[in-house]
């Protein structure tokens, strides 16, 4: 009877392992046909995203404001970055894996600007805007909060008529000058002049201006708190008051003749709302010139967008931050000025 022989490489000994052993690690590593035919719906998901944040101004506002909505929100879009990617990678799809790359690059090219660290030290001068919250239940606590800020000026928004002597009162010492008119109000270690309020167009008082004769020189200081928005299913994002009062303020700082100008407010709106470019496109935002990160301000409890805004003209930005929470729904925000 004929007996069959079998070679090592055969039988599986070692030499077939150490033969086989490289190429077989080679083509688990190598993504094949399969690779590019899997996860075709995510890649597309991937290039929708990309558009919507790239192109998000072309989101109409006619139904819903929802342009506004979305750009309100716009940064937190990058949290479905991580998990296109982990899904991605479960699927092992090489098509979805590609098209990612595309949502990170406009991405980071919006935003990787506030992920970093720019702020200076120094300073001419420095402001903090706040607002209060008509419920705080403890206005005396909240001015001791912004009086140990070390704020040159303060500027508060939604101040309650029966709350203004508790605060007047918490923040003479620091802050010998002030003025209230309406629900916002102005104070200052330095003498005030010309305060008066800003019409913007709301039927009761919620804008003002002032001139404080800082030690480098005057600057105009606005303090403004525009509507209220809402997010409704039946109407969308409710924002249609506050985007005229943004047209009106826009046209008095346009008007203001003064060479060095200060905003400080509750806009109720991101810089990346176009519905406040007619304010955001005359000033800088002391954030996104020389601030740490998003310096998101409301909520207060899990801050998720930075709807309190210091913008300046005519000076330089040198810091921008958060101070810690107070009684109310918004965190202060403060920058440091330089002239």
């Amino acid at each position: 009877m004929g007996q069959a022989y079998m070679t090592e490489s055969e039988r599986g000994g070692p030499g077939a392992e150490r033969s086989g052993s490289g190429t077989g690690r080679l083509s688990a590593l190598r993504p094949g046909p399969g690779a590019w035919r899997r996860g075709i719906v995510l890649g597309v998901f991937c290039v929708l995203l990309a558009l919507l944040m790239a192109f998000h101004s072309k989101v109409p506002n006619r139904i819903g404001s929802l342009g506004s909505l979305l750009e309100t929100f716009l940064p937190w879009l990058g949290l479905a970055l991580p998990v296109l990617l982990v899904l991605g990678l479960l699927r092992r799809s090489a098509t979805a894996l590609v098209a990612l790359v595309l949502p990170v690059a406009v991405w980071l090219n919006l935003f990787v600007g506030l992920t970093t660290d720019k702020s200076g030290s120094g300073g001419d001068l420095t402001v903090v805007t706040h607002n209060v919250n008509a419920d705080n239940r403890d206005p005396a606590g909240t001015a001791r909060e912004v009086a140990a800020s070390g704020a040159d000026v303060v500027a508060l928004e939604e101040l309650q008529a029966d709350a203004v002597p508790a605060y007047e009162k918490e923040l003479a010492e620091t802050f010998p000058h002030h003025s209230v008119q309406g629900t916002v109000g102005l104070w200052s270690k330095y003498p005030l002049s010309d305060t008066r309020p800003v019409d913007i167009e709301m039927g009761w008082t919620r804008a003002m201006r002032g001139t404080v004769a800082a030690p480098d020189g005057p600057v105009a200081v606005y303090v403004a708190h525009l509507p209220s928005v809402r997010v409704k299913l039946n109407a969308g994002f409710t924002a249609g008051q506050r985007d005229g009062s943004a047209e009106a303020l826009g046209l008095a700082i346009r008007d203001e003749p003064a060479e060095r100008v200060v905003l400080l407010g509750d806009l109720n709106g991101t810089m990346n709302d176009r519905a406040l470019s007619s304010v955001t496109s005359q000033m800088r935002s002391t954030q996104g010139a020389a601030g740490d990160g998003f310096g998101f301000s409301w909520p207060a409890s899990f801050p998720m967008a930075r709807i309190d805004q210091i913008m300046v003209r005519g000076v330089e930005p040198v810091s921008s931050w958060s101070l810690p929470a107070t009684g109310s729904d918004h965190l202060p925000v403060a920058a440091s000025l330089r002239f």
